[in-house]
């Protein structure tokens, strides 16, 4: 299914826009796609008249130009007669942000306006949602652009039922570098699912990793879900919501989703390596992980750290997250020796983790990444860096990613996050390293590879 006219409209009517309420939705959206997108933007109003001294159609059929995506703001009884309006006007897909549907017990009327789109092959987003944004080109939050921190234009399609939580994520996002190529809100998901998403991003150039936060299914709609996730090129994250009672009655009153039996659903998703993140910070690691290192690995881990306690730290986690750290064969351990610095040749720790103190240089760690990847019992190398450490340079990261590019065994970095240390974190962005602000996300990171599919 081609959903561009909703993902990249190049024109949109805004349907609901008030004449005497600024800081309704309808007028929120409006203004925000008419004043900073390259979006052609109308708004719509059965009393007719102006906006800010542009034109407030009276129906969608007056705009004298085709029109691809209609967002639909108005109380849901209006709904259905506005979504028929649509399809007779040859819109090609809307965003329903209206509430008042299944998740308030309005079910037939939901049902109604599904069955209505689905006759005319009419794609919508919603109800009950926020809809979606796509940097550069459209974004239906009813939510002032003021106020939302928007991540860059990057690789993940993150798909939401909850707008909240999808608004909250983007900060997440944000606030480490991840960029979305999009991010959707599709609240009761009436007519657009999961699966019509997974297949959207899957042909989406722009999208590398899709990412989930999903509520509950419809009957049998998880098992659809799976094959076609197990299906998929690209991998795939969920965090999954309603794994309690109290959760799970949560997840009703809100989306009216039946959450189901959230066990048997977990042990499905990793027999077929679907990225179950537990928390939101693990969804935000897996994403940056998998962005960068979308093929997935196994789970032998080597670390490299210029702090004992932080190898220790480090050891600890990836215990607990069920990631095994091996010995280093003994051929490494002596090539890496060998080439130390004569300062730390005799005082490193060349066990797993690898301590090589606080006295150490570039070249140190160069070195021990360098043969570490080329141990075959290790999948993956995870470089613990202090750059308060007075051997190591500004230029860590870009040398260190030079390293991991050529011996082709995924790195991934834990670096402080400061300001003052910002050149050392972009070195590694710039070359597509994944880097963590905390050694346990460092270790989540490995975790996500651990847990997606090695194609």
């Amino acid at each position: 299914m081609d959903l561009s006219c909703l993902f990249r409209p190049s024109s949109m009517a805004v349907i609901g826009v008030s004449t005497s309420h600024d800081s309704h939705p309808a007028n929120v959206i409006y203004n925000k796609n008419h004043l900073r997108y390259p979006v052609q933007t109308f708004a719509v109003n059965p009393k007719g008249g102006s906006l800010n001294r542009e034109p407030l159609y009276r129906s969608v059929a007056d705009i004298e130009i085709p029109v691809d995506l209609a967002v639909i703001a108005v109380r849901a009884r209006f709904v259905p007669d506005v979504v028929s309006q649509c399809i007779d006007k040859g819109i090609k897909g809307a965003v329903i942000i209206s509430g008042g549907f299944a998740e308030s017990g309005s079910k037939d009327l939901q049902n109604q306006v599904a069955d209505m789109a689905a006759r005319a092959d009419f794609p919508f987003v919603g109800p009950n949602c926020l809809g979606i944004y796509s940097p550069d080109a459209v974004d239906t939050f009813f939510l002032p652009g003021e106020r939302i921190i928007h991540p860059k234009k990057g690789n993940i399609g993150f798909v939401s039922q909850s707008g909240g939580v999808l608004v909250d994520q983007m900060v997440k996002f944000a606030g480490e570098g991840i960029g979305v190529s999009s991010a959707v809100s599709i609240g009761n998901k009436a007519c657009l699912r999961e699966t019509d998403m997974i297949d959207w991003f899957e042909q989406d150039l722009a999208t590398r990793v899709i990412a989930f936060y999903i509520e509950g299914f419809d009957c049998r709609e998880g098992r659809d879900f799976i094959k076609r996730a197990e299906a998929c090129s690209k991998p795939i994250v969920v965090l999954k919501a309603g794994k309690t009672a109290r959760g799970i009655a949560a997840a009703s009153s809100h989306t009216a989703s039946m959450a189901g039996d959230y066990r048997v659903f977990s042990q499905i998703m990793q027999q077929h390596c679907v990225a179950e993140a537990d928390t939101e910070y693990e969804l935000t690691s897996f994403c940056e992980a998998l962005s960068c290192y979308p093929k997935g690995i196994f789970g032998n881990v080597g670390i490299v750290s210029v702090s004992g306690g932080h190898g220790v730290v480090a050891a600890d986690a990836c215990g607990h997250h069920g990631l095994d750290i091996p010995r280093i064969a003994a051929a490494t351990a002596d090539t890496i020796r060998a080439r130390l610095s004569p300062e730390i040749q005799q005082i490193a720790a060349l066990d797993n983790p690898v301590d090589l103190t606080g006295s150490c240089v570039d070249a140190d760690i160069l070195t021990s990444v360098r043969h570490l990847s080329r141990d075959r019992n290790l999948d993956c190398i995870l470089a613990l860096l202090l750059p308060y450490s007075p051997g190591i340079s500004a230029d860590i990261g870009a040398k260190l990613s030079q390293v991991a590019r050529n011996e082709g065994k995924p790195l991934i970095a834990y670096v402080p996050k400061e300001d003052k240390y910002k050149i050392i974190t972009e070195g590694f962005a710039l070359n597509k390293i994944p880097v963590a602000s905390s050694v346990e996300g460092a270790v989540l990171m490995a975790k996500a590879l651990k847990r997606c599919r090695p194609w």
